[in-house]
């Protein structure tokens, strides 16, 4: 039996970083046809099902990850990574032709620009018989997953639903732009919704300056959202909501900003793993992914 089953993106994160990558304002200067010698090299793992797995773990629970994995050179490495951090990767399933990788040019104040690629996927589930690996665990993650069809998410979500196994989901900017009724049936199925302001904007279609997050805002989702929704803001904190209460939590100060790359994936892993060890105590939940997230952007790296 696992703590945590995480559902999502497994990647090859590659990071550049050097005086060469001038910028101004919020863009990195790069010409036409340049050609750019940088100081630092990083190779490790990404994506959103990998990072809060591996977060997860870190704070010694056990957790597995279901994602697909390219029969590609990366393979080992990303398997490795995966052992090495304990995460089982018993359940992922394996592809020709597949790849995912993240090319990421870091500024020295720790903000980043990604540049993603990904063989284009559409299933969570290779055979219906995966579906048994989900009874495995405590509690599930649904990590960002827009290009899988909504209906069979829905469709796992329900799974999960009839067998009592509470799901966290996260959404992107993609899914979060879609017309509000397409994703309510899988908000409705989930225990807990976490989301960074942005993209609860986007959802909600309403501007995030006319926004007060200090307030109830589940209305803003459906009167019939009851379910815990967490909503992070950046350095200026996070909140939640349920049962008509907001709380708030400020972010934690942080020595020196090295990557900001993985800080919501750090953000979740630690409130997941406050809420499996005090479920009744969601500020504590809070306070914990607020610590871990300030520890994931004093490193280069996403985990």
């Amino acid at each position: 039996m696992y703590d945590l089953i995480s559902i999502g993106n497994i990647s090859i994160d590659l990071f550049f970083q050097g005086e060469s990558l001038t910028h101004t304002g919020n863009r990195f200067n790069l010409a036409l046809g340049g050609k750019y010698l940088v100081d630092h090299f990083y190779e490790t793992l990404g994506g959103g099902g990998a990072n809060v797995a591996i977060g997860v773990t870190k704070h010694g629970f056990k957790t597995a990850i279901i994602g697909v994995i390219g029969n590609n050179q990366f393979k080992p490495i990303i398997l490795k990574h995966l052992k090495d951090h304990d995460v089982s990767s018993e359940f992922c399933n394996y592809k020709d032709d597949y790849q995912k990788i993240s090319s990421i040019l870091l500024s020295p104040s720790g903000e980043r620009t990604i540049i993603n690629y990904e063989t284009p996927h559409e299933h969570i589930f290779e055979k219906a018989e995966d579906f048994l690996h989900l009874k495995k665990a405590r509690m599930i993650y649904v990590s960002n997953l827009p290009r899988v069809p909504i209906q069979e998410r829905v469709h796992v979500l329900s799974y999960l639903n009839s067998h009592g196994i509470p799901v966290i989901l996260n959404f992107g900017i993609k899914d979060c732009r879609r017309p509000l009724h397409q994703i309510l049936p899988l908000i409705s199925k989930s225990q807990i919704l976490i989301l960074n302001s942005h993209e609860f904007s986007e959802m909600v279609k309403v501007p995030y300056e006319k926004i007060d997050f200090n307030r109830e805002v589940r209305k803003y989702i459906h009167p019939t959202f009851q379910s815990l929704l967490v909503v992070t803001d950046g350095e200026k904190g996070s909140y939640s909501y349920h049962g008509n209460k907001v709380v708030y939590m400020r972010a934690l100060p942080v020595n020196k900003m090295i990557d900001t790359t993985g800080a919501g994936d750090a953000y979740t892993a630690g409130f997941i793993v406050g809420y499996l060890k005090h479920p009744e105590d969601v500020a504590k939940s809070m306070e914990i992914g607020a610590e871990y997230a300030v520890k994931i952007i004093g490193k280069v790296g996403a985990n």
